[in-house]
């Protein structure tokens, strides 16, 4: 062993020195392991790509410029259509900036020192009435305009004209006291009058002329309204039945139309849209507009407790030959064909179609505007046998008889308290 082996501890250990001081043979040292001879790993092959027809990716890279540009250019031009006011159905409105459209009110130095008080308007509220009232179609868009043009500070509490041909600058100075602002006028409409004289009272309220009132009642096209007839112009009667009696606040000189329109809108709320009338109808065999012509002969002829019974006696007349051979004979009727007080020779002699003591069924229009009541008397008849009725001057109420015997009695009890009535006392 030389004398660096003998530090490789590596190379030998305490048995093997052992042995060799006995005398015992080297024993041999086990052949090492044989390690695995490592091959190469496969390479894998590489997928060719496919190459795209680049005239393909070119049309399609075309079709999506196309596409997005046309949604871009759509979505800005229905936009710009609502900021501009362009290819709008024309349209006014009387828009009211209320009270309850103030955000806060503040004190505020302005240039010169001086310090003013400046309200700020909630232009959500603003932009969300402006698109109900139908001037606007995007309130979101409006309320983006409205926080860079600073309207919140430019408007004024009042009653403005406002129509579809303003774009957003004109709707937001429109709404100032230097703008549109309108006064206005509380009237009510009674229950049972006609066009005419609802026309005359409209005039004595400042809403407009009768000339005026009386042309747009018989011309203008409320093509809104499915209940008017839009045709046959030319006669305030194609309106009758169809203004809805209540208190309205009209503007006064503003467009003529508006008056009307604001009581057709009533009556289609209130009426037209009424679910509970809507299956009363359904189940009559009669038209929407005959019903409202027998509303009309109901309000005009009730004592204000009697609509049911009435109804029965024109629905009697109407479906049975009865003692009146159909003929619905209602003075209200022969009243309106008149126009004025009927006389005695009116009856025979009048000829009109409203002339119900010579033509049989309805009269061909409602003779005036009915209440709810009368709508509702007119499809929920009594039921009852009564063909005649007469008003008793003394109680003030109807007397209904079944045969005209029944209804002369009755006649002539009340031209007896008639008499009583007018005759001297003492």
């Amino acid at each position: 062993m030389s004398q660096d082996d003998r530090y490789r501890t590596t190379s030998w250990n305490g048995g093997e020195v052992s042995r060799r001081a006995s005398g015992e043979p080297e024993r041999p040292r086990p052949a090492p392991e044989r390690q695995p001879e490592r091959t190469a790993p496969k390479k894998k092959k590489k997928r060719r790509k496919k190459r795209t027809n680049p005239l393909l990716a070119l049309l399609l890279w075309l079709a999506i410029v196309a596409a997005s540009s046309a949604i871009f250019a759509g979505v800005g031009w229905m936009l710009a259509n609502d900021f501009a006011a362009l290819n709008k159905p024309p349209m006014e409105v009387a828009f009211q900036v209320t009270e309850d459209f103030v955000l806060e009110v503040v004190q505020e130095k302005q240039e010169n020192g001086e310090m003013k008080e400046v309200t700020y308007y909630d232009m959500e509220k603003v932009a969300a009435a402006l698109k109900e009232a139908g001037l606007i179609e995007y309130d979101w868009f409006f309320r983006l305009f409205a926080r860079f043009y600073h309207a919140g500070t430019k408007l004024t509490q009042g009653t403005f004209l406002l129509n579809t041909e303003m774009d957003y600058m004109a709707l937001v100075r429109s709404m100032r006291t230097t703008g549109g602002k309108t006064e206005t006028v509380d009237v009510t409409i009674p229950e049972g009058y006609n066009v005419k004289q609802i026309i005359e009272l409209l005039a004595e309220n400042g809403v407009g002329t009768v000339e005026d009132l009386t042309e747009t009642a018989s011309n203008y096209e409320f093509d809104e309204y499915v209940f008017v007839d839009n045709k046959n112009l030319g006669s305030v009667s194609r309106l009758e039945g169809y203004l809805f009696p209540d208190t309205y606040q009209f503007y006064v000189g503003a467009r003529t139309e508006l008056a009307f329109d604001s009581m057709l809108s009533n009556f289609n709320k209130k009426v037209y849209g009424n679910d509970e009338l809507e299956e009363l109808l359904a189940a009559s065999s009669y038209k929407f507009e005959e019903i409202v012509a027998i509303a009309s002969l109901i309000e005009k002829e009730t004592d204000g407790s009697d609509r049911s019974n009435i109804s029965s006696v024109i629905y009697n007349r109407l479906e049975n030959d009865g003692e009146t051979g159909r003929l619905l004979q209602i003075d209200a009727a022969l009243v309106y064909a008149a126009g004025r007080p009927i006389t005695q020779e009116d009856y025979v002699s009048l000829d009109s179609p409203y002339n119900l003591y010579q033509h049989t069924g309805l009269p061909p229009t409602p003779i005036a505007n009915p209440g709810l009541a009368s709508i509702k008397a007119a499809l929920s008849p009594a039921d009852t046998n009564y063909y005649f009725y007469v008003l008793n001057p003394e109680s003030k109420k109807h007397v209904f008889s079944e045969t005209l015997a029944q209804h002369n009695k009755a006649v002539a009890a009340a031209a007896e308290a008639a008499s009583r009535m007018e005759a001297p006392e003492g």
